[in-house]
């Protein structure tokens, strides 16, 4: 199979464990670039973290953002957009206040959330970090729901970061049962990311493939969440990191080193290396585009 386009997830993909990426990672998304191959990001994060991912590995084609809900090359002029209304999101703040969690909105220009104080250090972390506080504007609250009622938001996606495994499911339970217009995701035992219904990874990437004509057999897909589990089984080639779960494992065609061990680099020599350029195929008429 010839294959047109890698897509990388960022977190415990791209990224090793600090939070740097390495420089044979970056060796070797140039190497694959040079043979001609399409590259793009899919991620949950917001698309003004996912930018600062894709320039330092000089990448600058459309990325697929928030779980898939906004997919552009430039904030303002996106190929794809999918918005919570205000009313599901206002109503769904209200559900989840009830829980003990970290709630944050997410929208392309800024995010709000509320001030819970997660034990979980590493989560809070994560949602502290997550986007450039220079361009991107983070705001934290006492209440959201008290907020909303005043300032209507149309988040494309919604992050909810728990205490407790059973909270999560419970939440994800209900969420399904009363909402039909959102779909909640689950990253991992304690973090669900909720967005409008059709919005997935999945999606997001098939959307940008069937703008540049590529088709989902065509791709490279590597992860290592459990959000990445149905992209990882849908595309030509689906890889999964060593650090990632046993179930987003046993969904690849293929499991690669992890992110501390240079996993994408090492996935990069072992099968692109075998692949002539894509300019040479199309001048031995082996591919038509």
């Amino acid at each position: 199979m010839i294959y047109r386009l890698l897509a990388l997830n960022i977190d415990g993909t791209l990224l090793q464990s600090n939070g740097k990426i390495h420089k044979s990672t970056k060796e070797a998304v140039e190497y694959v670039q040079q043979k001609g191959i399409y590259i793009t990001l899919v991620t949950s994060r917001s698309f003004h973290s996912a930018k600062k991912a894709a320039k330092a590995l000089k990448i600058s084609s459309p990325l697929v953002t928030h779980q898939g809900a906004f997919i552009a090359r430039e904030e303002n002029k996106p190929v794809y957009v999918k918005r919570i209304n205000e009313e599901i999101t206002y109503d769904t703040i209200r559900l989840l206040e009830a829980l003990p969690c970290q709630i944050r909105l997410v929208h392309e220009n800024f995010s709000i959330a509320n001030k819970y104080k997660l034990h979980q250090q590493l989560l809070a972390k994560t949602v502290f970090t997550t986007g450039d506080p220079f361009v991107y504007s983070q705001q934290f609250v006492e209440s959201l729901s008290e907020y909303l009622h005043d300032q209507p938001a149309t988040p494309t996606k919604i992050e909810v970061y728990f205490e407790n495994k059973r909270d999560l499911e419970d939440a994800k339970t209900a969420i399904e049962k009363m909402f039909t217009e959102i779909t909640p995701i689950k990253l991992d035992s304690l973090r669900l990311d909720l967005v409008p219904a059709g919005v997935s990874k999945l999606n997001g990437l098939a959307f940008l493939g069937s703008q540049l004509g590529f088709q989902l057999k065509e791709m490279v897909y590597i992860g290592d969440s459990l959000d990445d589990i149905p992209l990882i089984e849908a595309a030509g080639l689906g890889v999964s990191m060593w650090n990632a779960p046993f179930e987003v494992k046993k969904a690849s065609d293929w499991v690669t080193r992890s992110e501390n061990e240079h996993g994408v680099a090492y996935m990069v020599k072992e099968h692109f290396r075998k692949q002539q350029p894509i300019e040479f195929l199309r001048k031995m008429k082996i591919i038509k585009n």
